[in-house]
Formats: structure tokens, sequence, C-alpha cells
């Protein structure tokens, strides 16, 4: 039966990733098999403490039982303040909470400190919070086992796990490996495509490296690569459109993603879907639950770029082994469809 159904998504202005390629899948998805889907967006800013708590307020004060005298049959909603939103019929589908006031706080990619006043306060009422209106949900889902797992051990929420497909997916192709590694995503701190410039930096063999993406980090990963002697060896693309990005995977000889305790990680998926392995750290995440070290990939030790670089150098000497990994990798992820998300999410 249809239903109109509104998706709920918090975005930080001019900021595009992941929660935004899920958001705009999920809504064509659901269109295509008959139901009525609107996309609502409000701004979130971490501007301020302050700012955090009002974004948050907006979402609580929507009432988004009825638009213009029809009702609304269901909401979903995906990340941090979004899962606010009041409904009786209030699904979640769980992208991030906001990962500064848990498990990446005392890290270098937060700056709450529970030893400020202000921040202990604002940590405890966003903690509220999340208790209170997660556990509203008349269904909680999680794009992977890791954010599962963060609910529960700081909400002591249940979550079914439900991985989301990429965007890209049906456009992804298997290709020969190449002789460049390719990394792909937002070009910011907590993805850390710095280790590869490092990597690139120890290895013996004449690898190259493919950088598809645009962010903050662009200009200091530009200065890194010349500092270490590699700029000629790395090509900073910016954003490239999906059907050059679907190229760029099929041609590649394989890919490298190690962000630092990733939610998810649609670059995996992508990178298995186009017969690529994955080069992957053993502290990045979500993307741990796909790659198999020595099977799909490796999973090296971020803080060892000559490992790093090793690896590079081991799948550039050996283009059999890397087609082999990249195999293994596109049957692991073969189960993750649409189907099966829709079906869940409607249940």
């Amino acid at each position: 039966m249809s239903e109109r159904i509104l998706i709920c998504n918090s975005q930080l202005p001019f900021v595009r990733g992941g929660a935004e390629n899920l958001v705009e899948a999920l809504a064509a998805e659901l269109t295509a098999r008959g139901h009525d889907v609107d996309h609502l967006r409000l701004p979130f800013s971490l501007a301020s403490r302050g700012r955090v708590l009002e974004s948050a307020l907006a979402w609580r004060l929507l009432d988004v039982t009825a638009v213009e005298g029809r009702p609304v049959d269901r909401v979903i909603t995906t990340r941090f303040p979004s899962y606010l939103v009041k409904h009786p019929n209030k699904v979640v589908w769980l992208v991030h909470q906001l990962r500064q006031v848990y498990d990446l706080e005392g890290t270098r990619y937060s700056d709450f400190h529970r030893s400020d006043p202000v921040d202990a306060k604002v940590m405890a009422m966003v903690r509220a919070i999340d208790r209170r209106t997660l556990g509203e949900a008349r269904r909680r889902f999680a794009i992977s086992r890791t954010t599962a797992e963060r609910l529960d051990r700081y909400c002591g929420l249940e979550a079914e796990v439900l991985h989301p497909p990429p965007r890209l997916a049906g456009c992804l192709r298997p290709g020969t490996p190449g002789d460049y590694v390719l990394a792909a995503g937002r070009l910011d701190p907590l993805k850390r495509f710095d280790l590869l410039v490092r990597a690139l930096a120890r290895a013996e063999t004449a690898v190259s490296v493919r950088i598809a993406g645009a962010g903050s980090e662009a200009d200091r990963l530009a200065d890194l690569a010349r500092q270490l002697g590699v700029a000629e060896r790395v090509d900073f693309l910016g954003w490239v459109d999906d059907a050059a990005l679907a190229d760029l995977y099929s041609r590649s000889l394989a890919v490298f993603y190690a962000p630092y305790d990733e939610d998810f990680g649609y670059v995996t998926v992508e990178a298995f879907l186009s017969g690529k392995p994955v080069i992957t750290a053993a502290d990045s995440g979500g993307v741990l639950e796909l790659v198999e070290d020595g099977v799909s990939g490796f999973v090296c030790d971020p803080a060892s770029p000559r490992a790093i670089g090793s690896c590079l150098d081991r799948l550039y000497r050996d283009r059999d082994l890397a087609a082999a990994m990249g195999e293994r990798g596109r049957c692991a992820v073969a189960g993750i469809g649409w189907e099966r998300v829709i079906a869940r999410l409607l249940s």
C-alpha cells in the first residue's frame, strides 16, 4: 500500500557527504515503488554550544503529523538532530549521533571537553535528548554494526543493522587493475587522506595516487605531498561527477579508505562493487565490517606509513592478487540491496 513518507535529515550548509547521498537515494527508491515522498532538511550548526541546542530544538518544535491537511503516514529520520522530530510513526535509520560528545570526545576530532562546565552540561543534555527521542521511535535501524554498538553503549538502545547500498551501485563495474590507487570522499581531517600521502612516500614502486574529492583539507594535503617529495605522483582531481568516479574505480589498482572510526563508509562498498581491494586501517570502524585482512584487502596500522606503503607495493607488483582480492570483496557485498532496506524500513 502506498504511503506518504517524509525523510528527515539535518545538514551543514554547503557540505555534502554520505548522509545526503543516502537520503536522496532512499527518496528515489521509495518513489519508484509508488510512495509519495518528500525530503525535509534543516541546517545544523556546530558554531557554538548554543547553536547545537538551537538546532535540536528546531526539530523538536516541528509538527509533521500532517501537511496541508493531509496526514503524513511515516517519517524516516537519519542523524542528529533530525530524529528529535515528533511523529507517531517515527522510524530511525541512524547514520550517527553527535559523535563529538560520544566516541570522538577526548580525541583531536572533537573540541568538547567534559572538564569544561559548559561542555559537560551540553554533553549531558544531548545524551538525555538522544535517549528520549531515539527511545520513542517505533523502529530503530542503524547503517552499520559500528553505529548500532555506539547507540547501545552510550544510550542503552538497540538497533537492527541495515547496510545502505551506495548511490553509484548501478553504474559501478569491475575493470583491469591499473597503476594507481584511488581515494575518494570529502577531504576532511576525520577521513585521514594524509595517511595515503605519507604511505606513498614510503612505497618502493612507481605506484601513484588519485584523490577524488573536495574539502577543507585540500591545501594541506597538497602541501604535504610537496614536502614529502611525491607531488608528481599524487593527482588531486577535486570533485568529479558520478560517471567519472565510476570510471576511476574501474581502472584503479586498489582503493584506499582509512577514516577514523567511520560510521559505515560507502567507499568500501563502491570499491568492492568495482572489483577492487580496499586498503584500510585497524581503527577505521564500520569499514572493518566488510574488509577482511589478506582476503579482500589489507587492514594496516594507521601509525605506520611504511606498512601501508608495503601494501601499495604488494598490489602494484601482483595485479593478479589485486584482482582476486577485489573479486572476493565483490562477493562480500552482493547481499547489500534496496529491496531488503525498503522492506525493513516499511515493516
